[in-house]
């Protein structure tokens, strides 16, 4: 059926077509053209709420400035968070501004920054932002990162893995064979991201610093007493593979500074105890890692970190 044909039907209620007509739209609309793209969006935006969310997941990439109007319509009218992010990434500066005391959720302000801070007068408010999220603002803003902070940040990572404890899902294993070698430091995936901006951000002093403490840490986990009694045949293989990542996490805390260091943390000795974790899977359907620190890897859409 032409797809003139399947918008016309669901776009007209009465035809009883359109719950056929709408997966057929949603399983054609990427092999179409920009207008034909732009029609579908327009009668999405007009529909039912699940219809008004697949459209706004879809302007996050497709956006023309066309729908400014209908978009800033929907969010006065229905406040919906996908709608949000639609407005925090696409509307003017200035409309984003009036808005900010709606934008209150834990990732609205890291979106609000990327945008924002072009602006070199704009104040970045450094505790409303992990990380990991203040180097990418940063970076995206061009304001280029200091060296002695972005060193910090890379320990202060590490510090906060310790802390709340590692698990394999953490580790990028693509640096590292899982049964063999072991996994340092800098191959965390939070660190990872922030070697990422510090390197993107030409600011390669911290990193280096940074890879040469990680080998440190990681000399003096082969040299641990832990290590050497630690092997595959004493346990499982998967629970082999996380004690070492409980290994990693106390002498990564002990290679630390003591400005890093907390009379609250947990004992070197507790590090090494196995850390719980579960997922769950979020309103979107995607599955999501409880307690993860991956909690902060937030990016632009479409953008591909190469770890």
């Amino acid at each position: 059926m032409p797809i003139a044909k399947l918008i016309k039907n669901y776009v007209d209620k009465k035809s009883g077509k359109v719950s056929d007509s709408r997966d057929e739209i949603k399983w054609r609309f990427r092999a179409q053209d920009w207008p034909v793209q732009k029609k579908i969006l327009a009668a999405f935006l007009e529909g039912g709420k699940t219809d008004r969310h697949w459209a706004y997941s879809e302007l996050l990439d497709l956006w023309d400035s066309s729908f400014e109007a209908k978009i800033r319509e929907l969010w006065e009218e229905y406040h919906e968070e996908r709608c949000k992010w639609v407005v925090i990434r696409h509307l003017p500066l200035d409309y984003v501004r009036q808005n900010m005391q709606e934008f209150t959720d834990e990732r609205d302000y890291y979106f609000v920054s990327l945008r924002l801070a072009k602006d070199k007068d704009y104040v970045i408010e450094r505790e409303k932002l992990s990380d990991t999220d203040y180097l990418s603002v940063l970076y995206h803003s061009g304001r280029g990162v200091d060296e002695q902070e972005g060193l910090g940040i890379l320990y202060n990572i590490v510090r906060d893995y310790c802390v709340k404890g590692i698990d394999r899902y953490d580790v990028n294993t693509r640096w590292i064979v899982l049964m063999g070698e072991l996994a340092g430091p800098v191959h965390l995936r939070d660190v990872r991201l922030a070697i990422y901006y510090l390197e993107m951000a030409d600011c390669s002093k911290p990193v280096l610093a940074f890879e040469e403490w990680s080998d440190k840490v990681i000399k003096a986990m082969n040299d641990s007493e832990e290590l050497k009694n630690l092997t595959p045949q004493s346990s499982s293989d998967n629970d082999y593979d996380v004690r070492k990542l409980g290994i990693l996490r106390k002498y990564a805390y002990l290679a630390l500074d003591d400005a890093y260091k907390s009379p609250l943390d947990p004992s070197p000795d507790e590090m090494l105890k196995p850390v719980e974790r579960r997922f769950y899977i979020d309103d979107d359907g995607m599955y999501q890692h409880g307690e993860s620190l991956l909690d902060s890897l937030s990016l632009n859409a479409g953008e591909d970190i190469p770890f």
